[in-house]
């Protein structure tokens, strides 16, 4: 008489393998299809310098004097050079 059930060690080992691999596999397909449909501007707008860093770094640096700096943060601030509110 034949016994299927004997040797079963090996088959479930393998069971768990192939339920390893397979929720592993989904996994990664999950990782990519999140990774790859992320908007770019979301991770790229954190290196990106706002107007208001621009203006002075390039104050900082010498390359616009006081006049032209403070006309250009009332510009950016939304107030006009003529001090009437827009």
């Amino acid at each position: 008489m034949m016994y299927w059930g004997g040797n079963t060690g090996w088959w479930s080992g393998g069971m768990i393998f192939m339920g390893l691999f397979w929720l592993a596999l989904i996994g990664l397909a999950v990782w990519a299809v999140l990774r790859l449909s992320s908007r770019p501007d979301s991770q790229s707008s954190a290196g990106v310098e706002s107007a208001r860093h621009i203006l002075d770094r390039r104050f900082a640096a010498g390359e616009i004097d006081a006049q032209a700096y403070a006309e250009s943060r009332r510009v950016l601030e939304g107030r006009s050079i003529d001090k009437t509110p827009r």
